[in-house]
């Protein structure tokens, strides 16, 4: 039209237009709130990758399996007269528990339990990521299996004969329906049991697959339930030892050689390996070994690692009947935990001269249980008493082996080997270790050609809880 501006006229058309895709905005806003809102609901739903990467595990199995724990536990709690549980891990994070551990450790380990059962065996194998696999034996019936496993322990425990018929029998109950297709395809190498009534006093170490030892496969650790250890893994490049012991008692067998093992371990562990600061140690022995400088160097001092190169006998009957001989008294097992051990820098409790009434099923809880009652990370004990020198060989061994190895397991697996391939010897007044001489002490000096590769030697020895 005359007198009219084209250019205002598009810019007025052009506002009309955006101010009618504006209103349409707005009508259709509360929509796109909502389609907003709902994609970010599916986002959050989404599963993570570790949850995409996690097994299914039906929920009877779950379970199953919570109630297999909780038996266990309840056996111990019934036997020590209190609640020792405080996580309940169900089976998936029991196997994430395993793969962290692997990833810090270098390691890669599993658990087995192994539960005799009136009529069968049942076996539960757990590995890191993984998902129960499940074996159920129904030609090894519980008496059939304790009667092998009573022979193999009695020939195992007696340094004058040796028959790897039951071990080999026992082995391919016990390990053989796993091995070749989880065990080896999985690379695994350190083996931890719960095991159940009646096989808790087991030398698993040698079981034999008709090649070789079990050891020769796996470090071997015997838990009392996955949910009653501590799972932590801490480098031991430093730390501080207490290290006890008597060698003569008023009515018990002497122990000649205890001052002689004391001093070796002390000096195998402050002699200094490369990035490694220096340990520091303390003794209590013979006439100091009491229960009450026990104590104070408990209240006093902190440390990693307490050595008690003593009799401990682990009895049928209540925990009372079971005790740690010192000079001048006896700790009971139901006393343990009135001792101040179980400061978090407590890694390891041995003792190097225990026994335990094998095929008794409280003496079996005791000496399973001992690191569970005392709150300690890990113990280590024999499960009969083997000879004085056989207990400083092998002890001397562990400790020469402690430094270099990151679990305690492997570095017990190491001294074991080194026994069983003949590499320890003991001749000429002289005990033969891997790295240097130990001179024997002059009671036990013309003791000479014993066959340290008898499972008798190496074989009762046993890390209790946690591995690493």
């Amino acid at each position: 039209m005359p007198g009219q501006n084209p250019t205002l006229n598009q810019a007025r058309r052009r506002g009309m237009r955006s101010h009618q895709r504006f209103l349409q905005f707005q009508v259709h806003l509360p929509r796109l709130i909502g389609l907003i809102s709902l994609c970010s609901i599916w986002t959050y739903a989404l599963p993570s990758s570790a949850e995409y990467n996690r097994p299914f595990i039906p929920p009877k199995v779950t379970q199953n399996f919570l109630a297999m724990e909780r038996s266990f536990e309840k056996e111990f709690e019934t036997y020590f007269g209190e609640d020792l549980a405080d996580v309940t891990q169900d089976p998936t994070e029991v196997a994430q528990t395993l793969s962290r551990i692997s990833q810090t450790t270098g390691t890669h380990p599993g658990v087995l339990w192994i539960m005799p059962r009136e009529d069968h065996l049942h076996l539960v194998l757990l590995l890191p990521g993984g998902q129960p696999i499940i074996r159920d034996l129904y030609d090894v019936p519980r008496a059939k299996l304790l009667k092998t496993v009573a022979t193999f322990r009695e020939q195992a425990k007696d340094p004058g004969q040796w028959d790897l018929a039951p071990a080999q029998q026992l082995h391919e109950w016990l390990i053989a329906p796993f091995e070749k297709e989880h065990l080896q395809a999985a690379n695994i190498d350190t083996l931890l049991f719960c095991l159940g009534s009646g096989l808790r006093g087991l030398p698993l170490a040698a079981l034999h697959d008709g090649e070789q030892y079990l050891v020769e496969q796996y470090s071997l650790t015997n838990i009392p339930a996955f949910n009653l250890i501590q799972t932590e893994y801490t480098p031991r490049n430093q730390g501080r030892i207490l290290a006890g012991g008597a060698s003569e008692f008023l009515q018990l067998e002497s122990l000649p050689s205890v001052p002689t093992e004391i001093a070796a371990i002390l000096t195998f562990l402050q002699a200094r390996l490369p990035n490694q600061s220096q340990w520091q140690g303390q003794a209590l022995l013979n006439r100091n070994f009491t229960l009450k400088n026990l104590k104070t160097q408990l209240s006093e001092q902190t440390y990693n690692i307490i050595h008690l190169a003593t009799h401990a006998e682990f009895n049928p009957g209540q925990p009372h009947q079971s005790f740690i001989q010192f000079r001048d008294t006896q700790l009971r097992l139901d006393q343990m935990n009135t001792l101040d051990w179980s400061k978090p820098s407590l890694d390891l409790l041995v003792l190097s001269a225990c026994k335990t009434a094998l095929g008794d099923q409280t003496a079996e809880l005791g000496f399973a249980g001992i690191a569970l009652k005392a709150g300690v990370k890990t113990a280590l004990g024999s499960l009969w008493y083997v000879s004085d020198v056989g207990t400083l060989a092998i002890m001397s061994e562990f400790y020469q082996q402690l430094p270099r190895h990151k679990t305690k397991s492997e570095a017990l697996r190491q001294a074991q080997l080194r026994m069983l391939r003949g590499q320890i010897q003991a001749q000429n007044g002289q005990l033969t270790l891997s790295n240097t001489p130990l001179s024997l002490p002059s009671e036990v000096s013309d003791i000479s050609n014993i066959d340290f590769t008898h499972p008798f030697y190496w074989s009762g020895f046993t890390m209790i809880s946690s591995p690493w």
